[in-house]
């Protein structure tokens, strides 16, 4: 049994949830945890990097529901023996990203504990935000980027052995320029966190759509999570216009498949407990 899902299921009757954040009157609401030994190994990366990418992973969420990102709330649990200089660092990751995408830090909570604990709430405003249920059938279905180098890096982490600081699972990439602009092609979208088969199973149980595959996917790249690229589907009239768009900012698109009726679910192993 996939107990997150189940947990999700007991607040199924509000309508609000079940995207990357909750739209409420103009403003999407999201929030990330990031938890030391089940995100993250201290060994992996630095404190300024984990920082960094907790906001980052929320800020995705928000870019995916075509919402501009304006504030933060961080809930840090510190461990006891952090100094002075650790809080520092800590501190310049998250300031980091919220400079490079114009949020403000409003507030949150501290609290002691044995291990890094993150949680990152982000509030964004959007006048149209794009929902997973928007998938039409005959869309078509893409993804940005290359998938498959997250897992194999984490593959590589957990050998011990040392990777890329430029790797997308220590520094995420997002491409919000790109995405707002072909926001008003786009039907549903989503970022790919758990892996391109598992969202994809999500986006065919919110649109109640299937998919009709171009080729047959690699599961090293189906099952890849981390990635942070963009999942989209499309009406195929304005396929012109997004490459248009996806060249000028030198973005790769990968169209996949079709909607069809019907519905999808993968056999890949869910990484979650």
């Amino acid at each position: 049994m996939n107990k997150e899902e189940y947990f999700i299921k007991q607040f199924s009757n509000n309508k609000i949830i079940g995207d990357d954040g909750a739209f409420i009157d103009g403003f999407v609401y999201s929030m990330d945890a990031f938890f030391e030994n089940v995100h993250f190994k201290k060994e992996w990366m630095s404190l300024k990097q984990i920082a960094y990418k907790s906001m980052i992973v929320n800020i995705s969420d928000a870019i995916v529901m075509n919402a501009k990102p304006l504030y933060a709330l961080l809930s840090v649990a510190i461990p006891k023996s952090y100094s002075e200089d650790d809080l520092k660092e800590l501190a310049k990751g998250f300031k980091k990203a919220a400079q490079e995408f114009e949020i403000e830090i409003i507030g949150g909570d501290t609290i002691s504990n044995e291990k890094l604990d993150i949680s990152v709430t982000i509030i964004s405003k959007s006048s149209n935000p794009i929902f997973r249920t928007g998938v039409k059938k005959d869309d078509f279905l893409c993804y940005t980027g290359t998938l498959g180098s997250s897992k194999k890096d984490l593959a590589a982490l957990f050998k011990n052995e040392k990777i890329s600081k430029k790797s997308k699972f220590i520094k995420p990439v997002l491409n919000p320029k790109f995405f707002y602009e072909i926001a008003p092609f786009v039907t549903a979208s989503m970022d790919i966190s758990d892996g391109l088969f598992f969202e994809l199973e999500r986006l065919s149980k919110a649109s109640k759509i299937g998919f009709e595959f171009f080729e047959e996917i690699d599961e090293n790249i189906g099952t890849s999570g981390e990635e942070y690229e963009i999942l989209f589907s499309f009406n195929q009239k304005n396929l012109k216009k997004i490459e248009k768009i996806a060249k000028k900012y030198k973005i790769k698109l990968n169209i996949f498949a079709k909607a069809i009726k019907g519905s999808y679910k993968t056999d890949a192993k869910n990484h979650h407990f």
